[in-house]
């Protein structure tokens, strides 16, 4: 009787000991779902949207270049973060500047089942952080259009990825020493905007003025392909901004909102200072000023509100085309496609303007424990000087140290003739 009744006990103890047992973390399957979908997203804004919104800009006989070099340095990039990239931006925290070798290769023994503070496997988040690493260069390609060398340009934005942006991603995104300080990148204002518009200024520095430049028209062959670019480039863009909440969630959908906001306000805004200035709105000024208000949005989108995210969207728009008036009118630096005065300016800008929007009387998030619209202002300040002069002078070692092998531009033959012939055999729009 005293064994039936201790076997009996023993039986009824089982399920509870089950239940006492601590559930495995498992990744959640929406948010993982959204996140891939968002990765699509954002390498649709590079592939086409990037490449036809560039392509339309310069003249019909460098246009298969540009399309081959956004396709070519994505390409780079994106192998480049397989092997060492992700690790060195995401990679277990060390010593703040740069991640651990864990996951080199991504080999799949040594991603963890769920990333850190997601609820997502390391391998959906790697994904989604790769196609910000393949746009991240691509964007860099508007300034040196028509002239650069395409041999100098991969080689160039490979090392760039790799000692430029895999370790500033690291310091804003990785537990690096910015993120430790507290300073705020929702979707790469300072990562993305900063880094490629500023590296962007430095190689339109060094490789000099396109021939005919400033003096000479150079007209865009192409507006139309422009447009579908930067449509393109909008709609990818709710999966940069929505995805980099990292969850199918209130955040996201908030995060998409302020980005439409932004990009509508600007591209109108912007349309409107065309009319007032030599009579007319363009096609050209709209998709340009709906990229500024999307590079200038990003860092916000996920800490402010609506409203905010509207007037940061036509002050873009505002200042942007103040920068490229004083960039290429005044002080003549070739940056072909305006990537430093539309990307760079709008992205630190809206790093910035985020210490004050996100203030809760303005219908943001709040700031954190121990922070105020003065500290998190001074904190954003930092963060985008630092990242800034780090990007200039790296770059301009890594442009300079591939040009002792590789020559930047194309001589002023191949220049003349476009490079869609000179540098890739092809003839473009020619028809025999």
């Amino acid at each position: 009787m005293i064994r039936k009744t201790a076997a009996a006990l023993a039986l009824l103890a089982l399920p509870a000991v089950g239940h006492a047992q601590a559930p495995t973390a498992t990744a959640d399957s929406g948010d993982t779902a959204w996140i891939i979908a968002a990765s699509a997203l954002v390498l649709l804004m590079t592939l086409p949207g990037l490449g036809l919104f560039y392509g339309g800009l310069v003249r019909a006989k460098n246009f298969l270049s540009v399309l081959l070099q956004v396709a070519a340095v994505a390409a780079i990039a994106s192998l480049v973060w397989i092997v060492a990239g992700y690790t060195f931006a995401f990679g277990d925290v060390t010593n703040g500047w740069l991640g651990s070798g864990r996951a080199v290769m991504l080999a799949p023994a040594n991603l963890y089942d769920l990333r850190a503070d997601t609820t997502l496997p390391e391998s959906a988040f790697a994904l989604f952080q790769m196609t910000f690493a393949a746009i991240t260069p691509g964007l860099m390609v508007g300034a040196w259009v028509d002239r650069a060398r395409f041999s100098w340009v991969v080689a160039f934005t490979g090392l760039w990825s790799l000692i430029v942006y895999a370790p500033v991603a690291h310091w804003v995104w990785g537990g690096g020493w910015l993120g430790q300080m507290g300073a705020l990148d929702f979707a790469g204002g300072i990562v993305v905007h900063t880094t490629a518009g500023i590296s962007a200024l430095v190689v339109a520095l060094l490789l000099g003025r396109r021939i005919g430049f400033p003096g000479q028209p150079l007209i865009p062959h192409a507006p139309g392909l422009t447009m579908i670019g930067a449509m393109l480039l909008w709609v990818g863009w709710f999966g940069f901004n929505g995805g980099s909440a990292l969850t199918a969630s209130d955040s996201a959908a908030s995060a998409i909102i302020n980005t439409h906001a932004a990009a509508a306000a600007a591209a109108l805004v912007w349309i409107a200072i065309e009319r007032m200035t030599f009579g007319k709105p363009t096609t050209v000024g709209f998709a340009t000023g709906a990229i500024a208000g999307l590079a200038t949005v990003t860092p916000m989108a996920g800490y402010v509100g609506p409203g905010a995210a509207l007037v940061a969207g036509a002050l873009a728009a505002l200042v942007c085309y103040g920068a490229i008036q004083l960039i290429k009118v005044k002080l003549r630096i070739d940056d072909s496609l305006d990537v430093f005065a539309v990307h760079g300016v709008g992205g630190m800008m809206g790093s910035i303007l985020l210490a004050i929007f996100m203030a809760v009387g303005l219908g943001g998030t709040g700031y954190a424990e121990g922070f105020g619209v003065g500290s998190m202002l001074g904190l954003q300040a930092l963060a985008v000087a630092a990242v800034a002069i780090y990007s200039a002078v790296a770059t301009a070692l890594i442009a300079l140290a591939v040009s002792l092998f590789l020559p930047m531009r194309v001589s002023e033959d191949e220049e003349r003739q476009g490079l869609d012939i000179a540098n890739h055999g092809e003839r473009g729009w020619e028809f025999d």
